[in-house]
């Protein structure tokens, strides 16, 4: 067995989703990944909180045109860390 480990605050549905679409891309903007998430402001917002406070997120400021827009990226750690949960979920899966 690796030293792959369960993550549980990666593994809540919408974590883990958020975790999975930074990965696949280099940084998306907040307003994006709401609506691939179909959740409102808040829930995604209380959702990156608790990922920035672990350091898996990185969320930066900028203005466009005017207006302030949040982008979100995976940190290093986020990345080890949402790597390490799939190999602990597929580590589990293998054994049923």
């Amino acid at each position: 067995m690796s030293n792959a480990k369960f993550n549980t605050l990666i593994h809540a549905q919408n974590r883990l989703q958020i975790c999975a679409i930074l990965a696949a891309t280099a940084e998306i903007e907040f307003k994006v990944l709401r609506e691939k998430l179909d959740v409102s402001d808040s829930v995604l917002s209380k959702h990156l909180k608790s990922l920035e406070d672990a350091d898996y997120v990185i969320l930066t400021k900028r203005t466009d045109m005017g207006r302030q827009r949040t982008w979100l990226s995976l940190s290093a750690d986020g990345r080890k860390a949402y790597n390490n949960h799939l190999k602990a979920l597929q580590e589990i899966v293998g054994q049923v």
